[in-house]
């Protein structure tokens, strides 16, 4: 059974840091890609990064270039999602999702699993 947890997050100031990680279990992430998401309250689930099964492909949306950097360690079927000066509109639960056939999506219908997603708060 395809499972996928995500942790590290919390509460932070604007302007600091947050490391998430996603372990997964049942599968073999070797052959996925990942990518993370997010939802904020009232709003639709969005694309933040993903990572090809290789690591070549990075993809970052917009509002989060230059801030966050997605990278992943195969061999400890670990994903991972390095956020710095994080704002206030970042708040949100982030939610990391693998795809077996999509090189490197940021669309959520593309997804083939998700995890249950890990809080994140930026407020003064």
């Amino acid at each position: 059974q395809m499972q996928l947890v995500e942790s590290g997050g919390g509460l932070v100031q604007p302007g600091e840091s947050l490391n998430l990680s996603c372990s997964v279990s049942g599968f073999n992430l070797n052959y996925y890609s990942a990518s993370w998401f997010r939802q904020a309250p009232g709003k639709e689930r969005e694309g933040v990064s993903c990572i090809s099964r290789n690591g070549a492909t990075k993809r970052y949306a917009d509002f989060v270039k230059g801030r966050f950097t997605i990278s992943r360690d195969d061999g400890k079927s670990l994903a991972y999602l390095q956020m710095n000066t994080l704002e206030p509109d970042d708040t949100a639960i982030y939610y990391c999702a693998v795809s077996l056939h999509h090189w490197c999506e940021l669309q959520p219908p593309l997804m083939d699993s998700w995890g249950q997603g890990t809080q994140v708060t930026v407020a003064s």
